[in-house]
């Protein structure tokens, strides 16, 4: 079994508030991670079997009456007529950690969270492995601006054969599972039981065609009617399949940078896969040396290490306050880290050679009345060293394994 960075955070969860939940796409691990904790007292009920479905649904007071604390509900989402419930069950009794639920659509089961468990229940987002739990080296850090720790490299091919497989724990799991056969089924299975309540029936076949386009897109900036052109909806049915997108997991957006000091940003954020495996197959690439060698390949370096950072802070609980920065004159810097009031510039290039010029654009954040820390440049250079007085060269290794 694979150790997940996110075990220390559930832990601190279940012995400070009384419900656990824990939400994210399906298939990474939420299930199997909650299994390995279970205590000996504790019961599992799953709402993917109907009969047990249906039972919650139509008498929740008497579901959780037969089936009491503590108790893990896996896809709690099936059944919304049970937060009510909880929320009386956790009000009579203070006990820390009595009900765990976890779910794959989002969309539903934070609704019941919010609605009937705020204050009562810690909540975790979960995602596929990251570079560092694929490679069995869990540590307690996150990439810290302030803090940039020295890591032994990382082989280009080794971070695009990561990228290509992405990081579905199925696929690691099982060493002959064919990738290809697993993301159809996955999209399929995604479809049919994550977005099927939620989007017309007839538009389900347009909706595949609809992930696919995004997943064209990772790491360039959304735009709405480009999309809705290309597959032949409307830019507003784009930007509600697009939440849905977001809400489940599958895409994080990366907001524009904005201060009142600077003026004429772009308004729109930036499209960022979460798993790159799943990206790269939507997106037809047969092979990861078709990928490598592409004039693309930049785009899914970068979308590889944002995706990377914000899993490393989700799994660790900790808030992170990122964006990008791009200009009406196309200037852009690819990552802006804001911490203890200060803004780090971080631009990522798919490079084993760094230049100065490639950080030309920091220049753009002059014009900020605000305290600029230390940039860099993450790539696939070998050594942690200065570029300039300003700015460091950041290998791959001292964001991606730390």
């Amino acid at each position: 079994m694979y150790e997940r960075e996110i075990k220390e955070k559930v832990i601190k969860i279940i012995n400070t508030f009384r419900v656990l939940v824990v939400t994210g796409p399906r298939q990474v691990g939420k299930s199997t991670l909650l299994d390995s904790l279970m205590p000996a007292d504790m019961k599992k009920i799953t709402l993917d079997d109907e009969f047990l479905r249906e039972e919650a649904r139509t008498n929740p007071k008497l579901f959780l009456d037969l089936h009491p604390a503590p108790l893990f509900i896996d896809e709690i989402q099936y059944a919304p007529e049970l937060f009510p419930y909880i929320k009386m069950k956790v009000d009579a009794n203070k006990e820390r950690g009595q009900y765990w639920l976890s779910g794959s659509q989002a969309f539903e089961l934070m609704k019941g969270v919010t609605e009937s468990l705020a204050g009562r229940a810690g909540i975790l987002k979960m995602n596929s492995f990251t570079f560092s739990e694929i490679n069995k080296n869990i540590t307690s850090n996150v990439f810290d601006p302030e803090n940039i720790i020295e890591k032994e490299s990382i082989d280009s091919l080794a971070v695009f054969n990561t990228i290509f497989k992405g990081g579905m724990p199925e696929l690691y799991d099982i060493e002959d599972m064919d990738r290809d056969l697993f993301f159809d089924s996955y999209i399929q299975t995604y479809i049919e039981r994550d977005v099927r309540n939620y989007i017309n029936p007839s538009n389900l076949v347009v909706f595949r065609k609809f992930i696919q386009e995004v997943a064209l897109r990772t790491g360039t900036t959304l735009n709405y009617s480009d999309i809705a052109n290309d597959i032949g909806i409307s830019s507003n049915t784009v930007k509600e399949w697009m939440s849905i997108l977001v809400t489940s997991g599958l895409v994080y957006l990366l907001e524009p940078f904005s201060t009142s000091k600077l003026k004429r940003l772009t308004h729109l954020p930036k499209i960022i896969f979460m798993d790159l495996g799943l990206a790269c197959y939507l997106s037809n690439w047969n092979s990861v040396e078709d990928l490598l060698s592409s004039p693309e390949s930049g785009r899914y370096f970068e979308s590889f290490v944002i995706s990377e950072i914000v899993k490393q802070y989700q799994n660790k609980g900790e808030k992170l306050d990122i964006s990008y920065f791009r200009n009406k004159e196309t200037e852009e810097i690819d990552l802006i880290m804001f911490k203890n009031n200060t803004y780090y510039p971080l631009e990522i290039k798919k490079t084993s050679n760094p230049k100065k010029e490639m950080l030309k654009n920091f220049k753009c954040l002059n014009k900020l009345d605000k305290k600029i820390g230390k940039g860099g440049l993450i790539c696939l250079y070998d050594r942690l060293l200065p570029l300039d007085e300003n700015n460091m060269v950041i290998p791959l290794s001292s964001v991606i394994n730390i």
